[in-house]
């Protein structure tokens, strides 16, 4: 019996080691970015059982591990990984400080990535390891609309089924053995500040509560939490970790000399306080993510990883963030190699340490932790820290508790789990309710099925199936292009492409015109991709790329009818020439839709989905770009002309408002009822505000908070034919005469809720406003503070007027 424990022993360590030395050699087998053949689907076989086992500690029939406390699942997880960690050497604790963290055999501990990628879908990291690498058996995970076309569909719910989604077929590839780690940095919830950052496409958009809401909404999804929060408390078992990125002002990546690496950020207390921290803290607080990572950037001459007034002081201590920081990819080598902020290499260890940062991507931590703390920069109890975060959340993704496979509630999740026809139809009805109609004239769309007898479909993004899916994707199920899409409508359907590229340098003009005059319908597919907007890769012009106007004015010239343009892009463009365009009679706006787009837009244009998506930025006019990038102010600045940004505080000339969309129906509103049109808040006598009408937020008592919400009912109606999803957006602006050069916003979001209504169907629906949330804003001083005065509430042509006021 000894000698049948000693030789299960033995394979048990052999087994923990193999799969451990398997991380380590990925870099050899990870494929490069994948090309526009992607396979269909991905290979099948539905066995229960992986073909190896995923990586994890604390075998069953591992005896050496079976006494340790670590091990001991009904112990509390803080009590574990303090025993852990206990039990390393300074040398083994400093190999988990990077995100290839090593094995650590005598310990059964594998080797485990903690960079994964899944922003709208699992995805993969070109050129470099990551956690997953679609280099097994599994070659294919859903692909999900780009972040910032599914923000457009304003609906939370829609975002919570979507990272479930995603979550889950996380889970399966690591289950199967096709994944190193199940910490995955995503959602970015950055402000889309400026239209010509490349990463914009990545966010939920401009604004500070429909990015707040995306951040809740897909941690809680992804995590595997309840949509309303609370089924996963905190310390409880997570479907996958999710990581709130990146914080914070990060928003710019390569403009005109500047980039990310070594700008500083010069953001103001008001913009932090009421634009760039909101979408955090509701991440911490409400979100409960277990990961967030910490930007490249400087904010205010202090690095980013290095500030532990942002990393511990606010997230942890005044949020109440409970999980592991990480720094973005060599954002530690940074602080010393390119900004200059540390003197030496053990300088900036030191500072990243004792900031709160718990894991370096990248190897520098692993590289140069042992001399900082032979020379004093950092004591062991710094790391210690930090490994007691990491291995947290190890133990919460349940990898300290045996076969995964083996545990409940995520153990039966197989291939079969993956690329699911209901995941499938999911990402179809995302990029369905996404797709923002942005002109209509005449009614040109929907066009008819039976009268279409041809069409000419001609644009360089008609037939491209990766630009279907913006950055950060994995490879697709079963990418479906516009032109495919479309062609299951129509028989006779000529293409051509018009330009050489996405680019535009060259244009074959003429047999483009050709197809036009010859076609009942144009469709041109026009607009960006990646090589025109994307990581490391900010835009210099809002513009449609090189010929690509010119080739869409002769074509629509040309055409029987007004042609339809539909654009392909993450950021805003400037298409004022086809808005003011007789012959270009409809503009679809379809973001990257990911792989099921060409069904969506080919079902939108011919009527068997009608459009409700609402723009989530502002479109601004070509004239924006001569405002430097790297002004970070929100604020407009009436004595210098700064225009200002978003669609809060911009009073320039836009293409397009937030929130603009059209419908094949016209819905209209009716305030039917408001819980109060009076709000009446106790001033504090001793408020530095004085007699200023400001009221800080702070000086007014949670009673008194709560006793000033109130409900507001709005009737929406259909008076359209065709039944349609339609995002009902609510809105607090100033009243009467008010000056918003004080720093309040012109207006703001402070509700949306989505319904779906046949033609001629009426529905009520109920928003909660909460004043000490809804009507405050930054000051100066980057307090929250509510002005008083005359506000309305406001849904589409509907304002209901209401007013704050202050006793003694």
């Amino acid at each position: 019996m000894d000698l049948i424990i000693t030789l299960v022993s033995i394979l048990s360590i052999l087994i923990h080691i193999s799969t451990s030395c398997r991380g380590q050699l990925v870099d050899h087998l990870i494929p490069d970015e994948p090309s526009i053949n992607y396979p269909s689907i991905f290979s099948v076989d539905h066995r229960d059982h992986p073909l190896r086992p995923p990586p994890f500690s604390c075998a069953a029939a591992d005896p050496a591990t079976a006494t340790y406390p670590f091990c001991n699942r009904d112990l509390p997880i803080a009590d574990r990984a303090r025993d852990l960690v206990s039990r390393l050497t300074l040398d083994e604790k400093i190999s988990q400080l990077i995100n290839k963290a090593a094995a650590v055999p005598r310990l059964g501990i594998p080797y485990y990535q903690w960079w994964s990628e899944a922003l709208h879908g699992v995805a993969i990291a070109a050129g470099v390891e990551n956690g997953v690498a679609f280099n097994g058996t599994v070659r294919s995970a859903t692909s999900f609309p780009q972040v910032i076309l599914a923000a457009a569909a304003f609906d939370s719910t829609l975002w919570y089924r979507i990272a479930k989604a995603v979550g889950e077929e996380a889970r399966a590839i690591y289950n199967e053995g096709e994944a190193t780690g199940l910490t995955f940095w995503s959602p970015n919830i950055n402000i889309f500040r400026d239209p010509r950052w490349g990463r914009g496409q990545e966010t939920p958009g401009e604004d500070p509560f429909l990015t707040s809401k995306y951040a809740v909404s897909f941690v809680r999804g992804i995590q595997g939490d309840s949509y309303d929060g609370g089924a996963v408390a905190d310390g409880g078992r997570l479907l996958v970790s999710a990581c709130c990125k990146h914080f914070t002002a990060y928003d710019l990546d390569n403009w005109n000399g500047s980039d990310r690496f070594t700008f500083d950020a010069r953001v103001t207390k008001q913009d932090l306080a009421d634009t760039f921290q909101p979408p955090f803290k509701s991440c911490v607080e409400e979100g409960r993510a277990s990961g967030m990572m910490c930007a490249y950037n400087l904010v205010n001459g202090v690095s980013s990883c290095a500030d532990r007034e942002l990393l511990t002081k606010t997230a942890r201590g005044e949020w109440g963030f409970d999980g592991y920081i990480t720094s973005d990819c060599d954002a530690v080598s940074l602080i010393y190699e390119k900004q200059n902020y540390a003197p030496s290499h053990e300088d900036a260890v030191a500072a990243v340490l004792k900031a709160g940062m718990d894991v370096n991507c990248g190897s520098y931590l692993g590289s140069h932790t042992k001399s900082a703390v032979e020379k004093g920069k950092v004591s062991e109890s710094d790391i210690d820290r930090a490994l007691h975060n990491l291995f947290s959340v190890r133990m919460r993704l349940g990898l300290f508790d045996g076969d995964p496979t083996q545990q409940p509630p995520y153990g039966n999740l197989r291939r079969r789990h993956i690329c699911t026809p209901a995941h499938r139809k999911l990402a179809l009805e995302a990029a369905r309710d996404g797709i923002v109609l942005l002109k209509n004239s005449g009614s040109l769309l929907p066009l008819s099925k039976s009268k279409t007898n041809s069409v000419a479909v001609i644009g360089p993004n008609a037939d491209a199936a990766t630009t279907l899916l913006g950055n950060y994707a994995g490879p697709p199920c079963n990418a479906v292009t516009p032109l495919e899409g479309l062609k299951s409508y129509v028989k006779n359907i000529n293409f051509h492409p018009g330009c050489d590229s996405v680019d535009c340098a060259s244009v074959a003009a003429d047999e483009a015109v050709e197809l036009a005059r010859n076609a009942d319908y144009v469709i041109l597919v026009m607009g960006l991709n990646q090589d025109r907007e994307s990581e490391e890769l900010d835009r210099e012009d809002l513009t449609l790329p090189g010929l690509q106007q010119s080739l869409v004015e002769r074509v629509a010239a040309a055409a029987s009818h007004a042609v339809v343009l539909v654009l392909l892009c993450g950021g805003p463009v400037d298409v004022s020439f086809a808005k003011n365009d007789a012959k270009i009679g409809s503009i679809l706006w379809a973001g990257y839709p990911g792989e099921a787009g060409g069904q969506a837009i080919a079902e939108i244009i011919f009527g068997d989905h009608n459009p409700g998506g609402r723009l989530p930025i502002t479109w601004y006019p070509e004239d924006f770009t001569r405002i430097p990038m790297t002004d970070m102010r929100m604020r407009a600045d009436h004595v210098t002309g700064y225009p200002g940004r978003t669609y809060r505080f911009y009073n320039g000339e836009k293409v397009f408002e937030f929130g603009h969309g059209l419908s094949y129906s016209n819905y209209s509103y009716k305030f039917i009822s408001i819980g109060q049109d009076r709000i009446n808040f106790k001033k504090s006598t001793d408020s530095k505000y004085g007699d200023s009408g400001l009221i800080l937020v702070t000086d007014i008592d949670l009673e008194s908070c709560k006793k000033a919400k109130f409900s507001a009912i709005v009737e929406v109606e259909n008076r359209g034919e065709m039944a349609g999803k339609h995002p009902v957006l609510l809105f607090i602006k100033r009243g009467g005469d008010c000056d918003v050069g004080n720093g309040s916003p012109m207006k703001q979001l402070v509700g949306f809720q989505t319904v779906k209504l046949y033609g001629g169907e009426r529905i009520r629906v109920g928003f909660e406003v909460d004043p000490c949330e809804h009507l405050s804003r930054g000051s100066e001083d980057g307090a929250m503070v509510i002005e008083t005065g005359e506000f309305y509430l406001a849904v589409g042509d509907q304002k209901y007027a209401i007013s704050v006021v202050a006793s003694a």
